[in-house]
């Protein structure tokens, strides 16, 4: 699919993010009928010709004239909101850096924050390019999820949780 067929099978509105049909599908949606549904990992999707496509690289396309060179990033984290102005092109890195619910095995309740052992407190640490970076010791995993949100802040730009 290239962005002329694009254009010509749905329209979008760069302000709600939205989908609507530019034409009657057969057994489907008519004109002016909103496009999609959610996927089950929280993306919105659209079946166009009989394939799935991903709702935020639509987006891009739709907008843009050409396929993202690289991932979508939603920028406000929320998988459903594919305004324009919530997407960008970037890398995995940079997209990863949108992450901010810790993992499933994180005890501490907070991204980049883990129990020190050996000194009783809590360590905070983040990622940038590839490598671990410690953000000091702290007495609390609240003071240690503080630094490393200013820390995240400041290293990412466009990351504001």
């Amino acid at each position: 699919m290239n962005a002329d067929e694009l254009r010509a099978t749905l329209n979008y509105d760069h302000l709600t993010g939205l989908f609507t049909w530019a034409v009657r599908r057969k057994g489907g949606r008519g004109i002016g009928k909103k496009a999609g549904f959610i996927m089950s990992h929280g993306y919105v999707g659209i079946c166009i010709g009989g394939r799935d496509y991903t709702a935020h690289r639509l987006a891009w396309l739709h907008v843009h004239g050409v396929w993202p060179t690289a991932n979508i990033d939603h920028i406000n984290g929320n998988r459903s909101d594919n305004r324009i102005a919530n997407l960008r092109d970037v890398n995995q890195s940079v997209n990863m850096q949108n992450v901010y619910a810790p993992k499933s095995n994180n005890k501490s309740g907070y991204r980049g924050v883990s129990w020190h052992k050996q000194r009783n407190k809590f360590t905070a640490r983040i990622k940038v390019d590839g490598k671990y970076r410690s953000l000091g010791l702290h007495d609390s995993a609240e003071a240690a999820a503080a630094a490393y949100m200013k820390s995240k802040r400041a290293l990412h730009e466009g990351c504001t949780q």
